[in-house]
């Protein structure tokens, strides 16, 4: 579904991310960990077209994307939960659903249904929305344009733990039928042990490890793994 060879890449004339090689299949969930300033939100952003590719290409369902322009991406299925969620202040729930919308199984029915709460938010604009409500929002408005693979970038950040728990419960349900991969950056192993199938770790802009997700389970091992530099 989505494979990576030998991404390079930055922003202006700084290298952050260096030669990745990654694969995501078919419905599979995978989390990327690592300290912070690593490259993680950066590979994401190489995906979506918003940082600069030096080098190496990005594949999705057998096509090369490394050329295409942010909105062709993702018309060929990338759809991106940013880190600052990027809500618009000024548009309503409502409006932000129907500018993203695009043909397939997400309507706003579904996504109202995966998210009951912006249901009575509908007329709301992003401004007048909590930080939970305008996160939700964000994952609702990349659903409904019906992607094959979703992009979340640190989607638990600044959030309290009850809004936590509904988030990685309404992640699991998008998980549960395997028809969307998820690529998810993730700082809480917690949230990452519970959502993905597998896991890589990145450190200086490289990954160094990949694993089970079982393994996150022992936090000795957790820190072992995210403290590992290169030979």
């Amino acid at each position: 579904m989505l494979d990576l060879r030998g991404l390079t890449g930055g922003w202006g004339p700084t290298v952050v991310v260096q030669d990745v090689d990654l694969r995501l299949a078919n419905g599979e969930t995978l989390a990327i960990i690592g300290r912070n300033g690593v490259g993680k939100s950066t590979l994401l952003e190489l995906i979506t077209g918003r940082a600069r590719r030096i080098s190496g290409t990005i594949e999705v369902n057998g096509t090369d994307i490394s050329r295409a322009r942010l909105h062709r991406r993702a018309g060929h299925g990338i759809g991106h939960v940013p880190q600052e969620r990027e809500v618009f202040a000024s548009l309503t729930v409502e409006e932000h659903l129907r500018v993203s919308r695009r043909p397939g199984e997400w309507n706003r029915e579904r996504v109202l249904d995966l998210f009951p709460s912006l249901a009575a938010r509908l007329g709301s604009t992003g401004a007048q929305l909590s930080g939970g409500e305008q996160q939700m929002l964000a994952i609702a408005r990349a659903l409904i344009g019906n992607p094959s693979i979703l992009l979340m970038d640190e989607p638990s950040e600044g959030l309290a733990p009850v809004v936590i728990e509904q988030l990685v419960r309404a992640t699991r349900k998008l998980t549960s039928d395997k028809s969307l991969g998820i690529l998810l950056v993730e700082q809480r192993i917690d949230v990452a042990r519970h959502l993905a199938d597998r896991f890589v770790v990145m450190d200086r802009g490289a990954i160094v490890h990949s694993g089970e997700a079982s393994e996150l389970d022992s936090p000795e091992r957790v820190a072992a793994l995210v403290g590992l530099t290169h030979a």
